[in-house]
């Protein structure tokens, strides 16, 4: 039987050295809309997939939470069919935890974002506004606006003439793209914290020119009326780099290593890690996504180093575990270990980068293989209907209100159970993610239902055989269960919402105030050199 743990016990747990997977099996909005500092989402709907990818350790220490409604009971069941042997469960969930006195943080990601803004704090991060930007660019000042995100965010919007080189590239790429060390480099993000940590690497690298961070980003500049561009392709320069030139490169990736305490390790070491039943290691290669499928090493997993600091917790779900950090050319790896590190990480590099680690033997990555579901073309479909067959719609809320099949009823694998499905009539579920369909499948099952398909094909072939689609009122499927209303107005393809923005930058900002002294403690902050 799995054990129950107290709300005080799991705030000790969080400071006592251990391990510990805090894991919050709620939905993303129910997660999103209030959550413990340390707690990291993996939702029931998909929670198997997830768990396996998050904490690949069995024996690790590991607490699930929920809103005290029973969807934790029905998550650690499948934990423990998984081989998971230290599972328990807090008691009285999300609602407890804010009962007994502790913060319950709005959004995601809190410990990075919280994080960036210490560090502004701490280094007196030099920022710019959008109109004293535009002023620069009037008067034909040499500058250039750097885009610390992905290039797929970057392309759907962006600062105009800003060029894309995200967080993780810009210690090796930065060089190439701006020669000259007097041009004065402004780097921005949507919001605040990766234009805060883009300018701080930039600066920690040491770099010469003057280096500012956009205040408030993409969200800062419609705020000041000024329209944004889309569908950009200006990317860094790609081409290869001198020997010398890296040479010097690594010189200063390992200067800001060695200042923030980050250690290298030998790839035979990495392995033994790895091999470790006892630990929870991560094997984390943060070079782009073209460079991981070209030539990454099985055993390892992607995260692009900018997006690795960003949101660790969408990659390593267990407090105290230890990550490797590795690359090429051993200058993108220190620099964002860096800030794993400070931001309370346990985190070391591969020392000779990807390419010494080949011939080590390297466990595989534990992976969750999704059974597969029966699939049902939309042909098929009415005879289903007409033997009493039921269409669950397992696709977002937003995507079903938009269109759906007439007769689809919407709902997700922890409301399942609301559906009062007959057991011995045929359920046919309508999405393209299996793993969704198969582990919604499982949760029948329990409920004994064993006849389930999954709809095979798109909009348009419903449409081919007539089937009648119809748009849905809101209220008959819950966003919210899903969605944080700010988030997702803040960045809408006319600019966004101002209202939805200004609450989005006024959490980010007010995260440091909500901190107690246990969260605050975790942090490891170490100045950069120019920021006394």
């Amino acid at each position: 039987m799995v054990a129950s743990v107290t709300v005080k016990d799991v705030k000790k747990m969080l400071s006592d050295g251990d391990e510990i997977a805090f894991l919050d099996v709620r939905e993303h909005g129910q997660y999103g809309d209030g959550h413990p500092f340390f707690s990291v989402p993996i939702p029931y709907s998909v929670f198997e997939a997830r768990l396996v990818e998050l904490v690949p350790n069995l024996s690790a220490r590991t607490v699930l939470y929920d809103d005290g409604d029973g969807v934790a009971d029905l998550a650690a069941a499948r934990a423990e069919t998984l081989g998971y042997a230290n599972v328990s469960i807090m008691s009285g969930g999300a609602t407890a935890w804010g009962n007994a006195g502790y913060t319950l943080y709005k959004g995601e990601h809190v410990p990075s974002k919280a994080f960036g803004e210490l560090l502004e704090l701490a280094n007196h991060t030099p920022n710019i506004t959008a109109e004293e930007l535009v002023t620069l660019q009037e008067r034909n000042e040499n500058c250039i606006i750097v885009d610390s995100r992905p290039f797929d965010e970057y392309h759907a919007f962006n600062i105009p003439g800003g060029i894309c080189c995200p967080n993780g590239e810009s210690p090796l790429r930065i060089g190439e793209l701006v020669p000259d060390p007097e041009t004065t480099i402004v780097v921005n993000c949507a919001g605040r914290t990766r234009s805060i940590i883009g300018a701080e690497t930039l600066r920690a690298f040491g770099v010469p020119n003057p280096v500012y961070a956009l205040q408030n980003g993409t969200q800062g500049w419609f705020l000041s009326g000024y329209q944004r561009e889309e569908g950009a392709t200006r990317l860094y320069p790609d081409a290869a780099i001198s020997e010398e030139k890296l040479d010097e490169m690594r010189s200063r990736a390992a200067l800001r290593a060695g200042e923030t305490g980050i250690e290298y390790i030998e790839p035979e070491e990495a392995a033994t890690w790895l091999a470790d039943g006892s630990r929870s290691t991560y094997l984390i290669d943060i070079r782009t996504r073209e460079e991981y499928e070209a030539n990454g090493i099985s055993g390892s997993r992607h995260a692009l180093g900018g997006q690795l600091v960003q949101s660790v917790d969408n990659w390593v779900g267990v407090r105290g575990g230890r990550i490797i950090l590795m690359d090429n050319e051993m200058i993108r790896a220190p620099m964002m270990a860096n800030w794993i590190h400070q931001i309370g990480y346990d985190v070391v590099v591969l020392k000779g980068g990807i390419d010494a680690i080949r011939d080590v033997v390297v466990p595989e990555v534990p992976l969750f293989e999704a059974k597969p579901v029966a699939t049902i073309t939309a042909g098929e479909l009415s005879g289903l209907q007409a033997d009493g067959g039921r269409l669950v719609d397992l696709r977002s809320p937003r995507v079903y209100q938009a269109c759906h099949i007439v007769g689809a009823e919407w709902s997700i694998r922890p409301r399942l159970e609301r559906l009062a499905l007959a057991v011995d009539k045929p359920v046919v579920f309508i999405t393209n993610d299996n793993t969704v369909a198969s582990l919604a499948a499982q949760r029948l099952g329990e409920l004994g239902v064993g006849d389930v398909f999954r709809l095979s094909d798109d909009e348009t072939a419903w449409r081919s055989v007539g089937l009648k689609l119809v748009e849905t009122l809101e209220d008959e499927a819950d966003d919210s269960i899903e969605l944080v209303y700010h988030w997702q107005h803040r960045n809408n393809p006319n600019g966004g919402d101002p209202a939805a923005a200004h609450a989005y930058l006024d959490w980010e900002i007010g995260l440091v105030d909500q901190l107690d002294d246990q969260e605050r403690g975790s942090f490891r902050l170490s100045p950069s050199r120019d920021s006394t």
